[in-house]
């Protein structure tokens, strides 16, 4: 079992190889319950509720699952998540057409395998019931509904492919980006929030003094 930070969890066995990670987090609600932050590539369920129960918990104590991007390494097993939790999907109300595949995506990346309806479609400062209580950045660059996710109580960043963690801090590589200009401002908007530790969907994460490490990024552009 992989808990990184007090109630902050990186679910184990959702890798697709020891130099690619896929860190979805597994958050304990200071209520009931966890949320889930992104599902992984497709085939790994298993391996999301196999980590559930370590921790003595049962599917339906997922009372969440919060979205960053459509992109298939994220929402890959959305849909079987959410039959076995009962879970309710949240997402940019942009990422949530692209995620119902209507329209399609035709940017770069992976769109999602299947279409899946989003059941909350969220948009710019709306706050989450998840976590210490979240709030929901529109991060556009990777993606044009790219969001990331940020506890103000504790200062975690929950950044999606906004940043990419190998073998330092970065943006997501240009050739999987959907406007590198759009993903500076939006790294910009983040080094304001100051965050304590960066929770990087690849690489990472950055645990400690994250916002020196994000404006030693942002300065390079």
């Amino acid at each position: 079992m992989s808990e990184i930070l007090p109630g902050v969890h990186l679910v184990d066995g959702v890798d697709p190889s020891p130099d690619f990670t896929t860190h979805v987090i597994l958050l304990k609600n200071k209520g009931t319950g966890f949320t889930l932050i992104d599902t992984g590539l497709p085939g790994k369920d298993g391996a999301i509720l196999a980590y559930l129960a370590k921790l003595k918990a049962k599917p339906t104590d997922v009372k969440k699952v919060l979205l960053t991007h459509l992109h298939k390494d994220h929402t890959g097993n959305l849909r079987r998540i959410l039959a076995a939790t009962q879970a309710k999907a949240h997402a940019h109300w942009l990422e949530a057409g692209f995620i119902a595949r209507n329209p399609p995506y035709d940017g770069p990346g992976t769109p999602p395998a299947e279409s899946v309806e989003v059941d909350v479609q969220l948009k710019d400062g709306d706050t989450v019931d998840a976590g210490e209580g979240l709030v929901a950045y529109h991060t556009p660059g990777h993606t044009p509904g790219h969001t990331a996710y940020f506890e103000p109580s504790r200062r975690l960043l929950f950044s999606g492919d906004l940043f990419f963690g190998v073998p330092e801090l970065a943006l997501t590589l240009p050739d999987y980006t959907h406007h590198t200009g759009s993903a500076q401002i939006s790294a910009r908007r983040m080094l304001g929030l100051n965050p304590e530790a960066l929770l990087t969907y690849h690489g990472g994460p950055f645990l400690t003094k994250a916002g020196k490490e994000l404006r030693a990024l942002v300065e390079k552009f």
